[in-house]
């Protein structure tokens, strides 16, 4: 009988159902109950480790940086941001005093700054937060608003679509355009001030020589705007 048993118990693959134990023999009965608390407390630990690891790694893809192409088409590698931090929250709008020579109803943009100013009357401006172009694709001069769109469709310009042939030949307007909620086409370029459904990218050196807002910043300016206002860009 002993060395049926031992023959059982080296048979067996560590499961207490399939170990071999006579019922008159207590020191089986003390050891079966003995692996199975330790297998009941191996299953517990494996358990907390697999449900603790899912947890990490949905935490860590929550945190990972956008890389989809909605996130990236416009975005330069080694862009700058607001005050260095990569996806800052855009500064507020604010009113502010403002001594020039310009007009109200002037947009100045200021590339330096990263800001636009809307003159108003008796030495104030109506100061928003911008994005402006990359290197390279920074410039200046005084145009005028030619055309005004709310949600506006994408079709990218021909000098664009050779240095990215993978961009979509045209996009409709909605919430995943990356002109946003409004767009002010700017007579004589290719530029126009428009929104962004990238609201980190506001106060950064990103785009291909658009003006970029917030869709909520975009949405106030455009509503103060008239076709044919000056607007002014300064380096």
């Amino acid at each position: 009988m002993a060395a049926h048993a031992a023959r059982g118990v080296a048979n067996s693959h560590l499961s207490p159902d399939n170990i071999y134990c006579p019922a008159s023999d207590s020191r089986y009965r003390k050891e079966i109950k003995m692996r199975r608390h330790f297998l009941t407390l191996a299953a517990a630990i494996l358990a907390f480790a697999t449900a603790s690891g899912y947890a990490s790694a949905s935490t860590q893809v929550q945190q990972q940086p956008c890389t989809s192409f909605m996130c990236n088409f416009l975005n330069g590698a080694s862009s700058s941001s607001f005050n260095g931090q990569p996806g800052a929250a855009a500064p507020a709008r604010e009113i502010v005093a403002y001594k020039g020579q310009y007009a109200p109803g002037t947009i100045v943009v200021s590339t330096e700054e990263r800001r636009l100013y809307f003159i108003l009357p008796n030495n104030q401006a109506i100061k928003y937060g911008v994005g402006v172009g990359r290197p390279g694709f920074a410039w200046s001069g005084t145009r005028y608003v030619a055309m005004k769109r709310e949600w506006p469709s994408w079709t990218p310009p021909s000098q664009m679509l050779r240095r990215r042939p993978d961009l979509p030949r045209f996009m409709a307007g909605g919430p995943e355009n990356p002109l946003g909620a409004r767009a002010m086409y700017l007579g004589g370029t290719l530029y126009r001030i428009h929104g962004s459904n990238e609201p980190g990218t506001i106060g950064q050196a990103v785009s291909s020589g658009c003006i970029r807002m917030t869709n909520e910043d975009v949405q106030d300016l455009y509503e103060r705007v008239k076709v044919g206002t000056r607007v002014i860009v300064q380096r």
